[in-house]
């Protein structure tokens, strides 16, 4: 079986790579690197050295990996392995740390390897999401704010901060009519926390409470909802044209969302 790697740059997540591979006889020689690492493997078993301690990495298990800290890495039981990765900068781990905790900075963590066979398969999920590239830039950082918080909430150095309240009618109202307003546009989810004087994570939190669903969830109802409008107001309309108009980059991706909605395809509708 050919051995494979692959790196991709998320361009709505600056600081975050991505990396997939699938490795047999390659062998990670002793190194550091200069960002923290979260490693999953997916499939067959990793061997590895830390700190004079023999580790075996197998599905289920989450590593976190700090920058400067030496480890190595090989095949176990001479058989292939896959392995995903999240290689975040210290700029956008900080940035990150701070939002979800609220502290002015974010303490260095220690390397660990945590056996959270639910958070791992929830973070492999959010990896896939990301590699895939659709130009969804809310739902790429909601996902990973909301994963991030579950993950310093196990290792709880530092503990996520506690968001108490919700958003009030006013500030709703706000969100709605910039949203309805701007449904063609990229938004992302900075724009809507500035529009009512919040951060992103504690929009984040609020938003969910009080309405139920995420931002990006309510926005994507609301752009199939009004693409749903323009189909029955002139059912000669191009289906790219309704997706480009209510905010959708590609044919693909809003057919898929849209049977995943209603269970037909646009043009069945």
């Amino acid at each position: 079986m050919p051995e494979e790697v692959q790196y991709s740059h998320s361009t709505e997540i600056p600081g975050l790579i991505l990396g997939t591979a699938r490795f047999a006889e390659f062998r990670f020689e002793p190194h550091y690197h200069l960002d923290c690492h979260i490693a999953l493997v997916t499939s067959g078993v990793q061997r590895q050295s830390f700190r004079g301690e023999a580790l075996l990495l197998t599905r289920g298990a989450i590593q976190l990996m700090p920058a400067g800290e030496v480890h190595d890495g090989v095949a176990g039981a001479d058989e292939s392995y896959t392995l995903r990765t999240f290689r975040l900068s210290p700029a956008l781990l900080n940035g990150l740390g701070e939002e979800i905790t609220g502290k002015h900075y974010f303490p260095s963590q220690a390397a660990a390897v945590l056996q959270d066979s639910r958070l791992a398969e929830q973070l492999l999920n959010m990896h896939a999401t990301l590699q895939q590239g659709m130009n969804d830039p809310i739902r790429n950082e909601s996902y990973v704010l909301e994963l991030l918080e579950s993950l310093f909430a196990r290792l709880k150095q530092p503990s996520p901060q506690t968001i108490a309240g919700a958003l009030s009618s006013p500030q709703l109202r706000i969100v709605r009519e910039f949203i309805e307003a701007h449904i063609a546009d990229k938004i992302v989810l900075e724009d809507l926390a500035l529009l009512v004087g919040l951060g992103r994570f504690r929009f984040l939190k609020l938003f969910k409470r009080t309405i139920g669903m995420t931002p990006h969830a309510w926005l994507l109802r609301m752009r199939l909802e009004k693409a749903v409008a323009l189909i029955n107001a002139n059912r000669n309309m191009p289906i790219t044209e309704i997706a480009h108009a209510v905010g959708f980059f590609d044919q693909s991706h809003f057919t898929r969302a849209f049977r995943d909605a209603y269970g037909v395809t646009p043009a069945r509708f």
